[in-house]
């Protein structure tokens, strides 16, 4: 295992070893630091002895509703996170607008006039050839370009490599490839890195070259041998590489170790947004105000608290509130209950990120006759 250290500046420098770091933090050389992301990191208070780095990668599998990302060395295994996208929410939520839409469109034409004097909009122009990403994938790859840039600020990262989907088939227009393609351009615009591409049979040869484990019966599992061991294949490419060994053979060339390392899933909180009013009108006409990231007790959706219910203390994420309680939910935002406010402390302000972090490292050793 390795501990992010950062310079006075905020500038990223080669990890350190945990002992080390808890020797600079006992000599008061160091502070201590939690990124967005649920990692811990020090941060130095005094010039760096050394400032020379060494490649550190980032892998990105990314995927529809799961992607995976590796953060590796050629000696190392640093970090291995498992990203839940935001794909099928924002979808049934862009579904749920046009309906909406839909219907207040309908309701104010006047039906009793000729169909020529309704007030029907005027057709559209011809606006269906740029090249727009759809808002469900750019809310993918906005959340996975969030993640790469807080990992860029923790880690030197010289390179980004991300596994490439082809579209299958005759298709002309593919909104997967288009938000890749708005991907990359991002990558190399905001985070000046000039990211590389890597197929799918790519990582697939050397995952099996690797021996890493890969689970394919439930690809929702959040463990690391669903996607994160994609994500960590992908950075290890960096170092090991298909080619020609000698004159008259082929082979693997080149070497990255595999370690235990800390594994991280992050997701977005599901908030609903701000509206005026719910979609149906309540009883007697009146519809109440509805989302909203704001509650009436100094706390916002998404806030990281501690409550305290009689002898137990929870700590989660608020998720609502009512006129005296706050209601407060774990990582798959089921409640845990509803607290008086004053029994609430406030430990994190809302990141947009909901991240649960392992207490103890995981592996990749592949488990006995496993490939």
């Amino acid at each position: 295992m390795r501990v992010p250290v950062v310079s006075q500046n905020g500038k990223p420098l080669m990890p350190t070893t945990p002992s080390r770091s808890r020797r600079w933090l006992k000599e008061g050389k160091a502070i201590p630091g939690w990124s967005k992301l649920g990692v811990f990191y020090v941060q130095l208070t005094v010039e760096p002895s050394d400032t020379k780095t060494q490649p550190i990668v980032i892998g990105l599998d990314p995927g529809k509703l799961y992607s995976g990302v590796g953060v590796q060395s050629s000696k190392f295994t640093l970090l291995m996170l498992h990203v839940v996208l935001p794909f099928k929410t924002v979808k049934d939520r862009m579904e749920q607008r046009a309906i909406m839409r839909r219907g207040r469109r309908g309701r104010r034409i006047n039906r009793k006039l000729p169909y020529s004097q309704r007030a029907h909009r005027r057709a559209r122009f011809d606006n269906r050839k740029q090249k727009k990403v759809p808002p469900s994938i750019r809310a993918n790859k906005s959340l996975e370009l969030r993640i790469l840039a807080e990992l860029t600020k923790l880690y030197p990262v010289q390179g980004i490599i991300v596994e490439r989907v082809m579209a299958r088939g005759d298709k002309g227009f593919s909104p997967v490839m288009v938000g890749q393609l708005w991907l990359l351009e991002q990558i190399e615009n905001q985070l000046d890195i000039k990211p590389s591409t890597v197929q799918g049979w790519e990582t697939s040869n050397l995952r099996k070259h690797l021996k890493l484990p890969k689970d394919k019966q439930d690809k929702s599992r959040q463990t690391p041998q669903t996607h994160a061991v994609d994500g960590v294949t992908i950075a290890a490419s960096y170092w090991v590489k298909y080619g020609v060994t000698s004159a008259n053979s082929m082979g693997w060339k080149g070497q990255s170790a595999i370690t235990p390392s800390q594994f991280v899933i992050v997701k977005r909180p599901p908030v609903s947004r701000r509206q005026l009013h719910l979609m149906v009108p309540a009883k007697g006409g009146v519809r109440r105000k509805y989302g909203g990231s704001v509650t009436r007790h100094g706390f916002r959706k998404g806030d990281y608290v501690e409550a305290t219910q009689g002898t137990k203390t929870y700590r989660g994420w608020v998720s609502g509130d009512t006129e005296k309680q706050v209601s407060v939910s774990d990582t798959s935002w089921k409640r845990l209950g509803q607290f008086t406010a004053k029994k609430v402390r406030l430990i994190q302000r809302s990141t947009g990120l909901v991240v649960l972090s392992t207490q103890r490292l995981l592996n990749l050793t592949p488990l006995r006759g496993q490939i």
